[in-house]
């Protein structure tokens, strides 16, 4: 069948036109011009700075992002300054513990790490593990540059939260007074983490430095029986709350009460205090997280001594505060028994997966999924055992299996199941549940000056702790100044400051707005399509070009795994940072999510030309690496798709 063609333009009726009226094909110079002429559009170049996951995911909001471009080597140090030094100024304006934190926290910001999409995530408790040590042996000083301001804070308790509440309060200017019960600060990182997971010498450099910038410490008072609260309400402007969660929580079943049977709280201070030695010949735990792991090593290590002589040596007896002679130093060994049992699975423990691995390697036996029902006592009222079953749970209500019922063999039995707060002589503060009530700010009801921070709100991590002082203080600050207290922004963490890279390099920077200015491509003494949602925005791993990045291998940090007989009298630390180069190469896999990186992909892949580098004389490159010359810019969003971090977002002109 023949088919013919009609050339002739045909214009009635048209809805859609491929030519304006005189133009023709040949009026397109090149193919590539035809297909990028045939996509306009009015949306360009915007360059959006998002929070990163990490960051977001990080309890005590710290700039992980920041630290991690610093140390691989991207944003450079004000002239003078080694980058080590910058990258842990930036980590500790939100976390003053950075040596302790790099060794302990569970880093849940690696859990949200996006680079978990292309292999595995960055090793960003390694970097910061680096970067405390490297301080630490380097003997860094905090500074503050802040004015007196003649007013006074009282802290009650002296663990992460209260210390890192003096910490924030004095870079105010602020006076801060801690007030402990204990003869030494440091709270749980002292006396409820054993020395081989924070080496002694490491937790008291980080406390002292923060000691260094003025802060008063009243140590072996209580408040609340040394010194009454309505002391502290008359002689100071403002009350930080941060007892902490110190009294353990006996198991709740039959024969609990017998001597033998402990807190885990009680047995890691005195193990703390140097006062437990040793364990007898077979220590049950009950729990499942952090604590029980960390009670079941201890007395892995501690083990039985062979020629303990007295009533006074029994463990049971120490823990409750007696002294005892140093039998362990004088008498063989033996390694204790020890057994973790826990109402969740193995695999569903809240524990570290690795700190359980490592606690089956030194010979501990762990039984999950029962729960205790009673402690066996004998005729002298000590525990012999503890009784366990498997159940259910219909509602709120553990049902006990019928049948299942075993009795596990034990001369000590240690409660790890959870913690509370002592308010002997603090009563009013008591929410009825063991814990203290708090608004968003960390403000407790009714009580203007007095806050709240750490485990008297709800048990939980260090570094949620450290995340609540600096919230807090924020509260602190602007009560004690005068001023309303702000709603907190959704996403509350800190995130690299555009504008201090300006006053850094010795520029002025001409916009009001924190950087947020639109349309004004010809200034160059501002961002001119720059906008910052890290207030509001966490972005997700599919908002980035994630096939820019080749696999790479995380480097892990090297530990000394201990079997059943080594693991008998060791305290050395486990754990081995970074060498300079692994801490460099594994900042390196940061995919710097929501903030460019300087890959030059835009710039290379624009078929306008429209997207250029800045110019250095134009002011700071770092985080205004790029900006687009609209009169070029066709909107064929090919930077945005290229852009690896999603930093380019085609929003102008909306």
């Amino acid at each position: 069948m023949a088919v013919t063609t009609n050339k002739a333009a045909k214009t009635e009726g048209m809805t859609w036109r491929r030519f304006k009226d005189g133009e023709s094909e040949a009026d397109y110079r090149s193919a590539q011009e035809m297909i990028f002429q045939a996509s306009w559009t009015h949306k360009c170049p915007e360059y959006v700075l998002s929070t990163p996951p990490c960051q977001g995911s990080c309890p005590a909001g710290e700039d992980i992002r920041g630290y991690l471009n610093i140390t691989r080597g991207m944003e450079k140090p004000p002239a003078g300054m080694a980058w080590q030094e910058y990258a842990w100024r930036r980590l500790t304006e939100a976390n003053p513990f950075p040596a302790v934190m790099g060794r302990v926290c569970p880093a849940p910001c690696e859990s949200g790490c996006n680079r978990n999409m292309v292999e595995d995530h960055v090793g960003i408790n390694s970097v910061e593990h680096f970067l405390g040590d490297w301080a630490n042996d380097n003997k860094m000083a905090f500074q503050t540059q802040a004015a007196d301001t003649g007013k006074k804070v009282a802290i009650i308790g002296a663990g992460p939260a209260g210390l890192a509440a003096a910490y924030q309060l004095r870079l105010r200017g602020h006076s801060a007074t801690i007030f402990d019960e204990h003869e030494e600060l440091g709270g749980m990182m002292r006396y409820g983490i054993p020395g081989f997971r924070t080496p002694r010498e490491m937790l008291d450099t980080e406390i002292n430095r923060i000691i260094a910038l003025g802060v008063e410490t009243r140590l072996k008072t209580r408040v609340g029986t040394d010194v009454s609260f309505d002391e502290l309400d008359k002689n100071y402007d403002a009350i930080f709350l941060a007892m902490g969660a110190q009294a353990g929580r006996p198991l709740p079943v039959p024969g609990a009460e017998a001597p033998n049977c402990v807190t885990a709280v009680a047995f890691l201070r005195a193990f703390n205090e140097g006062r437990l030695q040793h364990v007898g010949n077979r220590v049950v735990v009950i729990g499942g997280g952090d604590t029980s792991i960390d009670v079941a090593t201890v007395a892995r290590r501690l083990g039985n001594v062979t020629k303990a002589g007295t009533r006074d040596d029994r463990p049971e007896a120490i823990i409750s505060g007696h002294m005892a002679s140093d039998v362990a130093s004088i008498s063989a060994r033996e390694g204790a028994e020890v057994v973790l049992v826990s109402r969740a699975t193995v695999d569903k423990m809240n524990a570290n997966k690795h700190e359980i691995e490592h606690a089956q390697q030194e010979g501990i036996e762990i039984v999950g999924g029962v729960t205790p029902i009673a402690v066996v006592v004998d005729a002298n009222g000590r525990a012999t055992a503890l009784r366990v079953a498997e159940f259910t749970v219909e509602g709120k209500e553990t049902k006990i299996v019928a049948g299942t019922e075993r009795d596990i063999p034990g001369d000590l039995i240690v409660s790890a199941i959870g913690q509370g707060v002592d308010f002997a002589g603090l009563e009013q503060f008591n929410n009825n549940n063991g814990l203290i009530r708090a608004d968003k700010n960390y403000r407790f009801p009714n009580n203007a000056k007095v806050f709240v921070g750490g485990d008297v709100i709800r048990p939980h991590l260090l570094t949620t702790a450290i995340g609540h002082a600096a919230i807090a203080v924020d509260g602190i600050d602007a009560f004690l100044k005068g001023e309303e207290l702000d709603k907190r922004p959704k996403v509350d963490v800190h995130h690299f400051d555009q504008i201090r890279k300006w006053l850094e390099a010795g520029h002025d920077y001409a916009c009001d707005n924190h950087g947020e200015q639109w349309g004004t491509s010809e200034r160059k003494d501002l961002l001119h399509n720059f906008e910052d949602r890290s207030a509001r925005y966490v972005i997700p791993h599919n908002d980035l070009f994630l096939g820019h990045f080749p696999n790479v291998p995380r480097h892990i940090r090297d530990v000394t795994v201990l079997d059943q007989q080594t693991a008998l009298g060791n305290f050395e630390e486990r754990l081995h940072g970074l060498s300079e180069k692994q801490a460099i190469d594994e900042a390196k896999r940061c995919m710097s999510c929501g903030q460019c990186f300087e890959c030059d992909n835009c710039v290379v892949y624009c078929p306008q030309v429209a997207v250029f580098k800045v110019k250095k004389k134009d002011g700071p490159t770092m985080g205004r690496y790029v900006d687009t010359d609209y009169s070029k810019c066709i909107g064929c969003h090919i930077c945005a798709d290229v852009c690896p971090t999603g930093y380019i977002v085609m929003g102008m002109g909306d």
